[in-house]
Parts: structure tokens; sequence; C-alpha cells
């Protein structure tokens, strides 16, 4: 590897292509606002499309094509002495990879659109004890899936997790259209309980794969790369689903990833190889804390007690819990937000309907940019250190959640959430994506992954806890006649709620500025 590698950022690259990138999707997916007529409707609903709604149609898969390319094209590069053909070869390696996970994501919240037309059969209680469940089994099963990524192999990981989260999108689609209707509560329960188990190989499979492959001073610009790749899951789940449900039939909402992830299934038992020297290449040091550990593998008593005595491990969980807590409080309760100010029976103003309307693009880009941000800064300005980056974005998430408390009745509010999701994601990805790999080492980094997302997901369940008390309920207000979540200053408890985990989430990142990981020999020399 070269001691000095060649770097070609600088901050004026980045500003104009975040410039470049946004005005040209705003501008696609205006166009399409403005030669749309009537909302496109299925052929079998009323034949035929106009121009404008084709153009609504693919505008927003032209703005992901624009991000995408623009964002390859003027990303970083850093020269650690890796030849041609190591770097194709490792494209070929996380690609797929990436759009596995992409696809597992779509068959993880595909869920959420299906109930919109399962309707009574569905009701929201159950709806949220159905999730609810999926959620923890996903939390709890990083403790045993981690471990067993470690022991043999993330491969082997992301075929099992494709394969039985194929399997249960495929077995609930069955279900949809033989049985719907019969005990729905406890058959969904039971199979989106095992989905959510196998969807769970998925993140400790690709930090797993992928910790061999980088070097630790090019993990966050392939985090911002990886990035790109995963958010577009969250554009499959949400738009794409809708677009399934809307032109076919409900089952097809689950059929559609369990079809894809069988496709990719094959593709990844090919392609994927967990070590370069697996795929004919020389196995590199890639200066993580792993490095210099040429013993036999630990006992996974002892990984867990060794990570679990890590204080960065540690904090980086905390952050995590932190993590968890905002990211699906912005996600999650944006688009009942809106809905309930349109029960209200007052007109919504058209930039918050927007939003609501674009929600699964808008979320994606969102992740995009706060991926690239991430990992660019990460290792171009602070060194390969992800604590800054962390402390940098929880800045702007306590200015964003303080904000909110005062423009919450005003349309920013939407704009305002999709920056705040920027910035969470950021972080998510900079941590339990890259952190996990510096400071696990490519040795124990599955049992890294497992603390860490499970503190993830923790704070999923505490907050979900928290605003199931604090939002306004559905209830009339005798004072006015209305529903109480009916009143966007009602809703004020949203940005409140979310004020002091932000400003937990950067102290604790704050505690991890300079951390660094250590090579065994380097700590042992100590």
């Amino acid at each position: 590897m070269s001691s000095s590698p060649r770097r070609y950022w600088t901050p004026k690259r980045v500003a104009i292509s975040t410039a470049v990138t946004a005005a040209l999707g705003f501008a696609l997916l205006f166009l399409g606002e403005a030669f749309a007529g009537e909302p496109a409707k299925p052929p079998a609903a009323g034949g035929g499309f106009t121009f404008g709604d084709w153009i609504e149609r693919l505008s927003p898969i032209l703005i992901l094509l624009a991000v995408i390319v623009l964002v390859l094209v003027r990303l970083p590069k850093i020269d650690l002495g890796h030849s041609p053909a190591y770097r194709r070869r490792r494209v070929m390696n996380w690609l797929p990879m990436g759009l596995t996970y992409a696809f597992l994501y779509m068959g993880r919240y595909n869920l959420n659109v299906a109930k919109t037309a399962f309707g009574d059969a569905m009701p929201l209680d159950d709806f949220s004890i159905i999730f609810a469940i999926g959620t923890i089994t996903y939390g709890c099963s990083f403790l045993i899936n981690g471990p067993l990524a470690d022991k043999f192999g993330g491969k082997l990981a992301i075929l099992i997790g494709a394969a039985g989260s194929a399997v249960c999108n495929f077995a609930m689609g069955w279900y949809t259209v033989n049985g719907a209707g019969d005990d729905m509560l406890v058959t969904f329960s039971v199979l989106y309980a095992l989905n959510m188990y196998f969807q769970s190989f998925g993140a400790v499979a690709i930090v797993k794969v992928n910790a061999p492959w980088f070097h630790v001073n090019e993990r966050g610009v392939f985090g911002a790369i990886f990035g790109i790749l995963i958010s577009l899951g969250v554009y499959f789940a949400f738009d794409v689903s809708g677009i399934i449900l809307e032109f076919l039939s409900v089952e097809w909402v689950f059929f559609m990833p369990a079809c894809l992830l069988a496709v990719f299934w094959v593709i990844d038992f090919i392609v994927v190889k967990n070590t370069p020297g697996e795929a004919g290449f020389d196995d590199f040091d890639t200066a993580d804390a792993s490095s210099g550990d040429d013993g036999p593998r630990l006992p996974v008593k002892e990984v867990f007690v060794k990570m679990l005595t890590n204080p960065v491990i540690l904090t980086i969980a905390c952050i995590e819990f932190c993590s968890g807590y905002l990211r699906q409080a912005i996600m999650q309760y944006y688009r009942p937000f809106v809905k309930a100010l349109k029960k209200g029976g007052e007109e919504v103003d058209p930039m918050l309907l927007w939003v609501f309307d674009n929600w699964g693009l808008l979320l994606c880009c969102a992740g995009i940019m706060g991926g690239v941000f991430a990992g660019v800064i990460s290792d171009r300005v602070f060194n390969s250190r992800r604590g800054p980056v962390s402390a940098v974005l929880y800045g702007l998430m306590v200015l964003g959640s303080i904000v909110g408390i005062f423009i919450i009745t005003t349309p920013l509010v939407g704009w305002l959430v999709i920056f705040m999701s920027m910035c969470i994601i950021g972080v998510h990805g900079m941590l339990s994506g890259t952190a996990s790999m510096d400071f696990g080492g490519k040795k124990n980094v599955g049992v890294a992954v497992g603390i860490i997302d499970g503190f993830v997901y923790l704070g999923t369940a505490v907050m979900a806890g928290v605003f199931a008390i604090v939002l306004p309920s559905s209830d009339i207000d005798p004072a006015t006649g209305m529903r109480f979540d009916s009143l966007a200053e009602n809703w004020i408890v949203w940005p409140i709620a979310m004020v002091p985990l932000s400003v937990i989430g950067l102290l604790l990142s704050r505690k991890i500025w300079n951390a660094k990981p250590k090579a065994k020999a380097k700590a042992a020399g100590s």
C-alpha cells in the first residue's frame, strides 16, 4: 500500500456536487408535477397514460438515477495501492450484497404499505402489535446472528437472510390470497417475526463481508457509496411497494420482494466472496481492531465480554440507541401527522402534502446525502475518525429539533424532518456500518454489530412507548369539537420529545471524538 495516499477531495467539489444533485432532482420532480393532470390510473381502471402521467411516475426514478450517477462520479478517490483488477472485483462483491439488502428492506416495510389495502381486516392496533413483535425479534436476533456470521462468514449469513425472508414474504403473500381475515393478527405476528429474524442477518453479513475488503482509511467513503444502495431500500419499501399495490393486487407487495430476493440469492451465491483471498487476491492488514491478531478465534462468551467492556463500543452503542429513537421518530410519524391534519377537515398546506406524497423518495435522497456527507468528511477531514462526524450531525439534530418546536404549525416542518432524516441516517450509517468494522475488527465485527444494532432497536422500542403516551390522541376536544391530533399546535410534543435524545447523542459523540482502532500488537506493547 502507498504510504502517502493521493487525495482528490476539495470542499468546492463536494459543494458543487450537492448543489447540482439537488437542483437536477427537484427540477425533474417539479417537471412531473407541472405536466401531470389527473393522477395516473392503472390500465385496468381507465386506459392509457398521458405524457405528464409518465413524467410524474418516472420522475422519482430519474431523480434517484441522477443522484446516484452524480455522487459516484464526484466522490473523492484515495489510492491505497489496490490494483484496478482488485477494485473491479471488490465492486462485484459489494454491489449485489447492497442490492440484496435493499430488497430486504423492501420485504421488511412492505407490511406498512399492505396494511392500507387490508383496511379493517388489520386495524391499527393489530398492526402495531405485529410490528412491535417483529421489531423486538429483529433487535434480539442480532445477539444470535452476529456470532454466527463471525463463525461461518458473511456470505452464508446473507444467503440465509435472503432465503429466509423470501420464504416468509411468499408465505405472507400466499396467506393474503387464501386466508386473510381469519386470525390475521396471529398469523402475521408469527410470519412477520420469522421474517424479521432472517432480516437481521443482512446487516451483520454486510459488515462481516466488507471488513476484510476495505482499509480503515477508505471505509468512510465506501460507507457513502454503500449507503446509496441501502437508501434505495427505503424507496423500494414505500414508493415502489405503493406502485405495486396500485397496479397489482395486494399479495404482490409480498410476492415481488420474495422473487427479487430469490434472484439475488443466486447472484450472491455465485459472486460474493468472504475475503480477497477467496477471490484470488492477497489478504491485507485493514488496520482495524483485529490488526495483529493472528491467534485462534475466542469463544463467543469471551468476545461478548470483550466488546461489552470496550468503552468505545459501549459509547457507540449508546449513541446508536439515540439514533434508533430519533430515526424512527421521524420516519414513522410524519405521515400520521399529515393524515391527522387532513382528517381535521381544514385545508392542508400543499408543501406538507408534497413531502407526504414523495416521502419514500425524499427519505432515500436524504439517506444518500447523509451517507455521502458523513463518509467523505470522516475520511477526508477527520482522518477516518467517526466520532467528529457523529458530533457534527448530532449538533444539527439538536438545532433541528429545537427549531421544530417553533415551526410545527408551518409548512416548513416537512422540509425540516427531511433535513433531520439526512443527519440521523448519516450517523447511523457511519456508526453501525463503519465504526462497527473499525472497533470490532474484521474478526469480531459480527458480535460488534449485534450489540450496536441491538441498541438501535432498543431505542426504537423506547421511542414507540414514549410517543404512544405523549402524542395527541384522536379523541374529540370538547372545547373545539375537533380531534386533538388534527391541530398542528398539539403536535409540539413531537419535536420536544426529540430534544433530550439529540443532546445526549451529541454529548456521547464528543466522548469518542479522538477514538481510532488500535492494533493488538500496539495495545500489548503500550
